[in-house]
C-alpha cells in the first residue's frame, strides 16, 4: 500500500478555542510537510471547536501531495477536499497527487463519511490551510529576493515577482518556507470566488482511472504476505448466543488453520454469537461452514417476526401514544372546529443496505500487542473504540488503514466487521486475516433502516389553509426512547409552521439491530409527510407545491432539532418555485391516461430540494420517465461533475426504495433474506430517461450532497402514481398489483 501522509508535529490541546495555527516541518529533507491544526468555523457543525488536520507535501520536482483525510465511499470526498486546499495553495491541479491518510482522530480530527458533513466541516478550514501554506512560500521568496511579500503573486505552484520577472517553484522554496513564522489562520487572505481556478470546475474522481482498470482499491482487494482467510458463521437470530460447538470435523479438514468463537458486539457481554473458520483460502473455509455442529440459544429472539410487528403496530395506532415529541397549541380542539379533516395511515418496511462490496476487514495482531487494520469503514474512530473495548486494549494500540469503500450508505458507520476481525487476528498473532461476509451474511446481519407506521390527521379552514396537524408514529424503541434511526424530529415540517400541532410516538420491541440508511430518517419521513400533504392539498382544492408555498409563509428562519441548523423558509420557497418553473408544472393531473406527474420537497442534511417526477403506468407497472431536481446547497458547487453524479445517484437510490420490492422478512427472530433474488436492486432499464438538475445558488456556506437529493423523489413518485391512476399508495414499496 502507499504510505499515508503522516504529520510530524502534533498539538497537545486539540480543542482550539480562539485561534488555529499551522506548523511546518521538513519531511525527510526532500519535501515540505505542512501539518495543519484547524478549529471549525463557529456554528458550522457544533458550538464547540473541533480539530482537523490537512497535509501538504511538496517535492523538489514541484509536485504537491495532498492527504485526503476522510473515508472515500463514492461520494467524491477524496477529490473534493484536496480541491479546496489546492485552489488556495494556488497550484495547478495537474501538479497534485492525492494520498489517503490513515485513521487517527487525535491527529486528523473527526474522520467520518456520513451525514453529508464533509463540506460544511471543511469548506473554510481546508481553504485556510492552503492559503496559509501559500503565504509561507511567498514569505520565503520575499526574504530570498529582498522584496516585500505584498508585491509578489503566485500561480501554478510558483511565486512570481512581477517587478523583476523572477520566479521560483514551490519545490525550490519549500525548505526555506519551513523557517517562516506560522500565519494565523483566522487572518490569512482567502481567494474571492471569482479568483477560484479549481473550485467550481469539473474534476474527475482521482481513483476513477484505477477503478476502470480494475486495480485493487477496496477492502475486499486487500492482499498481504501470508494472509489467512476467515468465513463467518453467525447466529441466525440477532442477539442469540452460542450454546454448544462441535468443530472437530472442520478442524480436521485440509487447509483449515483454526476455528474461533467470536462476538459481533450484538449479544450479551462475555457471550459469543459467531464462529470464524480460518484457513488458507476463503473458498475452502466457506464450504465448510455447514459442517460445524452448533446449537444456538435463541429462545428470547424467536417471538419476533414481520407479521407480529404489523399486528402490534395496528393495535398501537388505536391507542394513545407512548410519548409526545412536539406539541403546540391544541390540535384536537383545532380539528374539532376545522372546516375539513383529512386522515390517513402510512407505513414503510425495514430495509437493508445491500452494499455491492460485502462487509470485510483485514486485521493483523503484532507480537507487541498492537493491532493493525485494513478496513473499509465510514467511521474509523468509532471502530477504534469498539475494538479496543471488545479486546480490552488501548485505542492507541490500533493502526487503521482506510481503504476505498465499495458502497456503504450508512452500513459501514457500524463497525462489527472490525470487531469480529480483530478477535480472529488476536487468536492468530503474526498472520494477517481477512474476514469476508458472503451475501447472505451481509443481508441477514445488517443494521437495518427501521420500519414505521404513521397515522396522520390534518385540519383545513374554510379557505383551505392548514390549521391543525397530528402524527402518531409507531416504530421501535427501548426504555421509552426510539432505537437508532427511528427518531421523529420535533421540527418535522409542517410542525413548526402550523399553530396547532401534535407529534407523538409509540414503541414496539425488536431484536433487529438498526442503523442509518442514506438520508437517515429523512428517507422515510419525506415519503409519509409529503405523501399525506399531497392528500391534504387535494382536499384543499389545490396541489402540493401551492400548499407548500402557502404553508411556508413569510421568509424566516425556524429552529430545528440540530444545534446550529435552521430551516429557512425563503430557501425552501426558492427551490419549490425553481422546480415548478423548470419542469413546466401546471398541476399534477395529466390528460393522458396512464401518465402522471408528482411533486415532493424535503429539507435534510442542510440541503433544500424540490423534485418533480413524471411516470407512465402500464398494466400496473410503473416507469419513471423523467426527474426534475432543484436544489440549494449554498453559494458554491465545488465540483460540478461530482455534484451532478451525486444528485442523480441519490435520486436513483430513492427510486429503488420507492419501487423495488425489497422486504426484510423476519420469521422466528431471523431474517429470511438470502441473496439479491430476495432483495433485488434497481435494474439499469428502470432508471429514468433523464434526471435534470438546476442549482439554486444562495448566500450561505456550501453544504453536502451525498444525501439530501434522495428523500423528495420517493413521495414525488407516489404522488405521480396517484395522478396517473387515481390510486393513493400509502406503503412502501409502491405496488399497484
Amino acid at each position: 500500500m502507499t504510505a499515508p501522509i503522516v504529520g510530524k508535529t502534533q498539538v497537545a490541546d486539540p480543542a482550539l478555542s480562539r485561534r488555529s495555527f499551522l506548523v511546518a516541518s521538513l519531511a525527510g529533507g526532500a519535501a515540505l510537510t505542512f501539518d495543519a491544526q484547524m478549529a471549525l468555523a463557529a456554528g458550522v457543525v457544533a458550538p464547540q471547536a473541533v480539530v482537523l488536520n490537512a497535509f501538504i507535501r511538496i517535492a523538489p520536482d514541484n509536485t504537491v501531495t495532498i492527504g485526503a483525510k476522510n473515508p472515500e465511499i463514492g461520494q467524491g470526498i477524496k477529490t473534493m477536499l484536496p480541491m479546496l486546499l489546492a485552489d488556495e495553495l494556488d497550484v495547478a491541479w495537474e501538479q497534485v497527487r492525492i494520498e489517503q491518510t490513515d485513521a487517527n482522530d487525535k491527529l486528523y480530527g473527526v474522520q467520518v463519511a456520513g451525514g453529508s458533513t464533509a463540506t460544511p466541516m471543511n469548506w473554510l478550514p481546508a481553504r485556510q490551510v492552503g492559503a496559509a501554506a501559500r503565504a509561507m512560500l511567498v514569505s520565503a521568496a520575499a526574504a530570498q529576493w529582498g522584496v516585500a511579500a505584498s508585491g509578489l503573486r503566485t500561480s501554478a505552484g510558483r511565486v512570481i515577482d512581477p517587478a523583476s520577472g523572477r520566479s521560483a517553484t514551490y519545490g525550490a522554496l519549500a525548505s526555506a518556507a519551513a523557517a517562516v513564522p506560522v500565519p494565523d489562520l483566522a487572518k490569512v487572505t482567502l481567494k474571492k470566488p471569482e479568483e477560484f481556478h479549481i473550485i467550481g470546475t469539473a474534476k474527475r474522481g482521482v481513483d476513477t482511472p484505477k477503478i476502470v482498470r480494475g486495480e485493487p482499491l477496496y477492502g475486499i482487494d486487500t492482499r498481504l504476505p501470508g494472509m489467512l482467510h476467515a468465513a463467518l458463521v453467525k447466529c441466525p437470530a440477532i442477539g442469540g448466543t452460542l450454546a454448544s460447538l462441535d468443530d472437530a470435523a472442520v478442524r480436521a479438514a485440509p487447509g483449515v488453520v483454526a476455528v474461533v468463537p467470536i462476538s459481533s458486539g450484538q449479544c450479551a457481554t462475555g457471550k459469543h454469537d459467531a464462529v470464524a473458520i480460518v484457513g488458507n483460502s476463503w473458498w475452502t473455509v466457506q464450504k465448510l461452514r455447514d459442517k460445524l455442529k452448533i446449537t444456538w440459544d435463541i429462545a428470547e429472539q424467536q417471538a419476533f417476526s414481520t407479521a407480529l410487528y404489523a399486528t402490534q403496530a395496528a393495535a398501537a395506532l388505536g391507542k394513545a401514544p407512548d410519548a409526545t415529541v412536539f406539541k403546540a397549541g391544541d390540535a384536537d380542539a383545532a380539528l374539532a372546529r376545522a372546516a375539513k379533516v383529512v386522515t390517513a395511515d402510512y407505513s414503510y418496511p425495514f430495509l437493508a443496505h445491500a452494499t455491492l462490496e460485502p462487509q470485510n476487514c483485514t486485521a493483523l495482531w503484532h507480537a507487541d500487542g498492537k493491532l493493525e487494520f485494513w478496513a473499509p469503514t465510514q467511521n474509523p474512530g468509532s471502530g477504534r473504540k469498539d475494538v479496543a473495548t471488545m479486546l480490552n486494549i488501548a485505542p492507541e494500540a490500533l493502526t487503521i488503514h482506510m481503504t476505498r469503500i465499495g458502497g456503504g450508505f450508512g452500513r459501514r458507520l457500524m463497525n462489527d466487521y472490525m470487531v469480529l476481525a480483530g478477535q480472529v487476528a488476536k487468536a492468530l498473532p503474526g498472520r494477517p486475516v481477512k474476514l469476508l461476509f458472503d451475501r447472505t451474511d451481509d443481508l441477514r446481519n445488517d443494521y437495518y433502516r427501521p420500519a414505521g407506521w404513521h397515522r396522520f390527521t390534518a385540519g383545513l379552514d374554510a379557505q383551505g389553509a392548514l390549521v391543525a396537524f397530528k402524527d402518531h408514529f409507531v416504530t421501535f424503541g427501548a426504555g421509552g426512547k426510539p432505537v437508532r434511526a427511528a427518531e421523529l424530529p420535533a421540527s418535522e415540517f409542517p410542525a413548526s409552521v402550523v399553530p396547532d400541532t401534535h407529534l407523538a410516538q409509540s414503541f414496539l420491541t425488536t431484536n433487529l439491530t438498526t442503523g442509518w440508511l442514506r438520508a437517515p430518517t429523512s428517507n422515510a419521513m419525506a415519503f409519509v409527510f409529503q405523501g399525506f400533504l399531497d392528500e391534504v392539498a387535494e382536499a384543499a382544492g389545490t396541489d402540493l407545491p401551492a400548499l407548500m408555498l402557502r404553508t411556508l409563509g413569510a421568509p424566516r428562519e425556524l429552529p430545528t432539532d440540530r444545534p446550529g441548523i435552521v430551516f429557512n423558509t425563503a430557501r425552501a420557497r426558492a427551490v419549490i418555485e425553481r422546480v415548478v418553473a423548470f419542469a413546466g408544472w401546471t398541476g399534477k393531473s395529466s390528460s393522458v391516461a396512464g401518465k402522471g406527474r408528482g411533486f415532493g420537497f424535503y429539507f435534510s442534511h442542510r440541503g433544500y430540494f424540490a423534485e418533480v417526477v413524471d411516470v407512465t403506468v402500464t398494466d400496473g407497472a410503473v416507469k419513471v420517465d423523467k426527474v426534475w431536481i432543484a436544489g440549494d446547497i449554498g453559494s458554491q458547487i465545488i465540483n460540478p461533475l461530482n455534484a451532478e453524479h451525486q444528485a442523480q445517484g441519490a435520486a436513483i437510490d430513492g427510486l429503488a426504495q420507492a419501487l423495488v420490492w425489497q422486504p426484510v422478512v423476519q420469521e422466528a427472530g431471523a431474517v429470511q433474506t438470502v441473496t439479491f433474488t430476495d432483495f433485488p436492486l434497481l435494474r439499469l432499464d428502470a432508471k429514468p430517461g433523464e434526471i435534470a438538475i438546476s442549482w439554486v445558488k444562495s448566500d450561505y456556506p456550501p453544504t453536502g450532497l451525498g444525501e439530501p437529493t434522495l428523500p423528495p423523489v420517493i413521495p414525488a413518485v407516489a404522488n405521480a402514481i396517484r395522478a396517473a391512476t387515481g390510486k393513493r399508495l400509502r406503503s412502501l414499496p409502491l405496488q399497484l398489483a
